[in-house]
């Protein structure tokens, strides 16, 4: 029998993933820009803020489909 999925059980749901995936995606920016000799703070920065605004619709979309499908 499924559930119905509720609201806080969502934004809990995607906590948790963005706190996974926003690192994760934040570390692979910053060796991709360290593979190609950007040294520098700035891109640095640049590299880790992309790839934690990138994880929030990442995260936003898993939280939905495992919610979904719980």
């Amino acid at each position: 029998m499924k559930r119905a999925p509720t609201e806080a059980s969502m934004y809990r749901l995607f906590g948790i993933i963005y706190a996974l995936a926003g690192p994760t995606l934040a570390g692979i920016l910053i060796t991709a820009a360290l593979t190609m000799n950007m040294f520098d703070t700035k891109s640095m920065i640049y590299a880790a803020v992309i790839g934690f605004v990138a994880a929030l619709p990442i995260a936003w979309v898993v939280a939905k489909q495992i919610d979904n499908n719980i």
